[in-house]
């Protein structure tokens, strides 16, 4: 079973490369789920299918061709079949302040919904044994790491704030009832959302197994956009997900030659010697701008031959370990990177600006850092069995 996740900024083509990933693995032999977890859902349109703006036809999984289905989550339908319990009360209480039954419905359909209703599908795929690979185009990078921290997150309510809300309301619900403006949920409201966590209970060991799940960004060769990629990179290192690709969509071909690009063509020359160095040992793969939108089965076929040679397998594990780590020991923050066959010697750290810098020998390796470690500084550097560790700490 594998999972390959794609992830990055709006806009950069995450959906055409999942579609054509899917493409290619359904036609190696591959029982294959292209999942839309983006509520702005496009994977219908990329396929080129004929459904209505606001089409349910895609709410369970749909083939359109041989071993391969895709999906988007419906939150309508999830609510019917998942959520109904917890989204009465919550629209029932929105009613109370004055809101109509229509936008109280509309509210109370709040944020991590889409993202909970797509990880108990993965979940229970997963342990059915349903698809053979399951690709996952994800909403833009900020919605993206929720989808990945919400088991966590989800885990730590259920072990420590769960068991007391329900007790405490258990306790007070009957006089609470008498004199609040509004009823408190009934214990019925509490068995749905422990129900709910059961289904997803273990998603998180197989979103953090890079031997099931793999992430693959995809940016393109300009500023903003591999800013928000070197940042994702962070995250999903932070959140323990292994980034196995990094792809750099829309690339200008070779024959294009008009000298109206000219200067875009050097602007993405220079990213891509960038992108390349940043994510180093993480291979960075290009795919060329095309001369027509990429629509349709065919079309969608077409750039998967652009993204793999006939002979590799989109799905094979071809990293297992993190780039790097971040930990906190004793008050000190460490940043670990594996660093095999080196000496204390040749090792060089310097700090530019958000950006720890490692200089193995010739190597130099950036390494972005989330914002708790942004403000430290590299004070000691230590190897430990082939790992690099760096203390990092406020300096005065």
């Amino acid at each position: 079973m594998r999972i390959l996740l794609f992830s990055g900024k709006g806009g950069v083509g995450k959906t055409s490369l999942s579609a054509a990933t899917g493409a290619r693995l359904a036609e190696l032999g591959y029982r294959t789920l292209v999942m839309s977890v983006d509520p702005a859902h496009s994977l219908a349109d990329a396929f080129d299918l004929e459904t209505g703006l606001f089409d349910a036809k895609t709410a369970e999984p749909l083939r359109v061709a041989e071993r391969l289905w895709i999906h988007e989550v419906n939150i309508q339908n999830e609510i019917k079949k998942n959520w109904h319990q917890i989204w009465s009360y919550v629209s029932s209480l929105l009613r109370t302040s004055g809101l109509t039954e229509v936008e109280a419905e509309e509210m109370a359909i709040f944020p991590g919904m889409e993202e909970l209703s797509a990880l108990l599908y993965v979940n229970e795929w997963v342990k059915e044994k349903r698809f053979d690979v399951i690709v996952l185009d994800c909403a833009p990078t900020g919605e993206s790491l929720r989808f990945v921290a919400m088991p966590t997150t989800m885990k730590w309510y259920m072990q420590h704030i769960f068991p007391i809300q329900r007790g405490v309301l258990k306790a007070v619900r009957p006089i609470a009832n008498r004199m609040a403006p509004f009823e408190l949920p009934p214990d019925s409201y509490f068995g749905s959302i422990k129900e709910l966590f059961s289904r997803i209970d273990g998603i998180d060991e197989v979103l953090e197994d890079p031997k099931v799940t793999s992430v693959r960004l995809v940016t393109n060769a300009e500023k903003m956009v591999v800013r928000e990629t070197q940042r994702a990179f962070v995250y999903f290192s932070l959140h323990g997900l292994t980034v196995d690709q990094v792809w750099v969509n829309r690339v200008l071909p070779e024959d294009v030659e008009d000298s109206f690009f000219r200067e875009w063509r050097r602007s993405q020359q220079s990213f891509l010697k960038e992108i390349e160095t940043y994510f180093e040992p993480v291979p960075m793969r290009t795919v060329p701008l095309f001369r027509h939108e990429v629509i349709g089965l065919e079309r969608i076929r077409e750039l998967s031959r652009k993204m793999f040679t006939a002979k590799e397998d989109p799905a094979a594990v071809t990293r297992t370990e993190r780039p790097y780590s971040f930990k906190k020991r004793n008050g000190v923050y460490e940043v670990r990177l594996q660093a095999p066959f080196t000496e204390k010697a040749e090792v060089g750290l310097f700090k530019k600006g958000a950006e720890l810098v490692v200089q193995v020998g010739n190597v130099r390796r950036h390494i972005g850092l989330p914002s708790s470690m942004a403000g430290l500084s590299p004070v000691r550097a230590r190897l430990d069995e082939g790992t690099l560790v760096v203390e990092l700490q406020e300096t005065k």
